[in-house]
């Protein structure tokens, strides 16, 4: 015993897992890409700052209160469609109705 190699030591095989870095929370890994060549997923800083920007030049260069309007329903069918839709969709979600 006194002649082997603590395990600490010892070299384990190279695995194709060593090259990549696993992402937080899941089983998969990402490769080995620098931050700036990474495909943005949700929760990114770069994807919140850039949703905050068009959201700004959103904000600034229309008139919210027009879009609005022209938005609702045009007729009691329509907005029946449009509720009976929402309600088709909070029953698939899985957070808060």
């Amino acid at each position: 015993m006194a002649n082997q190699t603590p395990r600490i030591l010892q070299q384990q095989p190279e695995r194709d897992a060593d090259r990549q870095q696993q992402q937080s929370g899941s089983t998969e890994f990402q490769d080995g890409k620098p931050a700036g060549q990474q495909e943005m997923g949700e929760g990114s800083y770069e994807g919140t700052r850039e949703y905050n920007r068009r959201t700004e030049e959103y904000l600034k260069n229309h008139d919210v209160a027009r879009d609005a309007e022209a938005a609702k329903p045009r007729s009691e069918q329509e907005a029946r469609d449009l509720e009976r839709a929402e309600e088709e969709g909070r029953s698939h979600s899985k957070g808060e109705h």
